[in-house]
């Protein structure tokens, strides 16, 4: 990246060059306060191989070339700073991720029918408009997981959704090898909306909150994530937060203003009661 050679004049009216592409996160990275560390960083492991490829020509900088790398956070480090530096457009990787988990999973089955449900489930009910958050990307793969195991289990009993009877679903959900029990339940309910499954019977269960106390290692698993997982929305983590570690109710929160923060002193204090308490 240091050794970047000089544009010679490419035409603009078609798509930049490599060099041009490059020029700008070229130029962030040697005007950093700390441009040597950044260098040597940049000089080791697969950044520097990625980094080189791409400044050589030997790969495309474009979103396709990274996908084709091993995922990893090297690698979507790389391509935030392409695109924070608009070496390559913008692109919602959550959305990505969304697309390929759906397609894997739905492609993991064997039958072309099953496929063909899978796909519309994941379309027209686990999807939903808008930003995709981690947790979204969580509970749609507990749910196609749960559809995908139910319809290989069927399949192997020469089974459909079709020609399943409420015998046959019980027994495969009383099973030593049942996953996912509730999320199954809404893959039936929504199967029977559809009119794919007939005379087939899984009542919601409901919710009754925790059946115990979070303890001190999952509160302070979830603190950490809150902290620092940026694919959640920051209202959301600062709400976790507040309820975790200050036992905020729900409601409180969500009447908290700018007006309730206050910075003296160069301390940041909130006032969740009379008295200000000070975040560390």
């Amino acid at each position: 990246m240091v050794g970047l050679p000089r544009c010679g004049g490419c035409d603009r009216r078609q798509a930049r060059c490599t060099v041009c592409e490059l020029q700008a996160l070229h130029d962030a990275l040697t005007g950093t306060e700390r441009a040597g560390t950044a260098m040597r960083r940049l000089s080791k492991g697969i950044v520097s191989t990625v980094l080189s490829d791409l400044a050589s020509g030997r790969r495309p900088v474009s979103h396709e070339a990274l996908d084709a790398l091993p995922e990893g956070k090297v690698v979507e480090h790389i391509r935030s700073v392409l695109m924070a530096t608009e070496a390559i457009p913008q692109r919602d990787e959550q959305m990505v991720r969304l697309e390929r988990l759906v397609k894997e999973l739905v492609t993991s089955h064997a039958t072309v029918e099953g496929r063909k449900i899978l796909r519309r489930y994941a379309t027209w009910r686990l999807l939903r408009q808008g930003d995709i958050t981690h947790t979204q990307l969580t509970v749609v793969r507990r749910h196609l997981r749960a559809a995908v195991h139910l319809l290989d289990r069927l399949e192997g009993q020469d089974l459909t959704l079709a020609s399943c009877r409420q015998v046959d679903l019980e027994r495969r959900m009383t099973s030593d090898d049942v996953r996912h029990r509730r999320e199954a339940g809404n893959f039936v309910r929504w199967a029977l909306s559809q009119k794919i499954a007939r005379d087939l019977s899984f009542p919601a269960m409901r919710w009754n909150g925790p059946s115990r106390p979070m303890g001190d290692e999952a509160r302070w698993a979830t603190a950490r994530r809150l902290l620092h997982d940026d694919t959640i929305r920051t209202e959301d983590r600062l709400a976790g937060l507040l309820l975790l570690l200050y036992a905020q109710w729900p409601a409180a929160i969500s009447r908290l203003t700018v007006d309730h923060i206050e910075r003296t002193d160069g301390a940041v204090r909130i006032r969740l009661g009379e008295v200000p308490v000070q975040l560390p």
